[in-house]
């Protein structure tokens, strides 16, 4: 059996491709919000994670099994797309970025904020898209 398959590149291009659209995108919004709301707090990041969250529950949701979606769109969007889009390593060095700079409680703010609002994004995605009671098949 051939591990690297044309198949499996095919995939992992498609997969490549979503990650820089997601990139894009996330550039592009989390620019916008921070330079319409500033640089005291890192909102772009924390918005962008937000939104990253809904999104990937609203995909779950809505791709789970028997869904119409085939596994390879929920790949490109949910790994690639996504999984670029989203910022976790940007909003921790931003996190101790704000501890380091004495904006203790901006941390901490930004802290509890990404976590309680990433949390209820992914669990209004996964209700909106008829996931939120049977969450057992979720996997990006």
């Amino acid at each position: 059996m051939r591990i690297w398959s044309w198949r499996m590149w095919q995939t992992y291009l498609a997969v490549m491709g979503g990650g820089a659209v997601g990139v894009g995108a996330r550039m592009f919004l989390s620019g916008w919000i921070t330079g319409r709301y500033g640089h005291d707090f890192p909102w772009g990041t924390m918005v962008v994670n937000i939104a990253g969250c809904f999104l990937i529950g609203l995909l779950a949701g809505f791709s789970g099994p028997g869904s119409a979606v085939p596994p390879i769109l929920r790949q490109v969007l949910a790994i690639g797309v996504l999984g670029g889009f989203t910022t976790y390593s940007s909003f921790s060095l931003q996190t101790i970025s704000l501890v380091a700079n004495g904006q203790v409680l901006f941390a901490v703010a930004n802290a509890v904020a990404t976590l309680v609002f990433c949390l209820l994004g992914t669990w209004a995605g996964l209700a909106l898209g008829g996931g939120v009671l049977d969450v057992s098949h979720v996997s990006p």
